[in-house]
């Protein structure tokens, strides 16, 4: 069973889809904010980590950047009130593998997820 790590300080949107990804045969965890993001990401090691980029502490920006420069590969999905082209490429730029603007359907969510997970387990072949 894949873990979920949700990120998300709207209460109502986590637990939406702590519901969602419970009900698709997923373990989640959640954080609130960027600095319980980073701490949960590196203790429990998820296998994939939803982040909303407007978070209290440390922002979603702050949260990436230190995940990668720590070497932190898993893959991370941004979920995001932000619907312009500049801020999708820059946070994709920035080391996301993917990036949904809320409000989204559950089932669009979910297939984000399952590519991700899907290309993570794939092994790597080398030339």
């Amino acid at each position: 069973m894949s873990q979920i790590l949700i990120v998300e300080d709207e209460a109502r949107l986590a637990a939406f889809v702590k519901k969602g990804l419970g009900k698709s045969g997923f373990d989640t965890l959640v954080a609130t904010d960027g600095e319980q993001a980073i701490e949960l990401a590196q203790t429990s090691q998820p296998d994939l980590l939803l982040l909303d980029l407007g978070l209290p502490i440390k922002n979603g920006w702050q949260v990436m950047q230190e995940l990668r420069s720590k070497g932190e590969v898993l893959p991370i999905v941004i979920m995001t009130a932000r619907d312009d082209n500049q801020c999708k490429a820059a946070a994709l730029q920035a080391g996301a593998n993917d990036y949904i603007t809320k409000p989204f359907l559950f089932k669009d969510l979910l297939g984000c997820i399952q590519a991700q997970l899907e290309i993570a387990c794939k092994p790597t072949i080398l030339k």
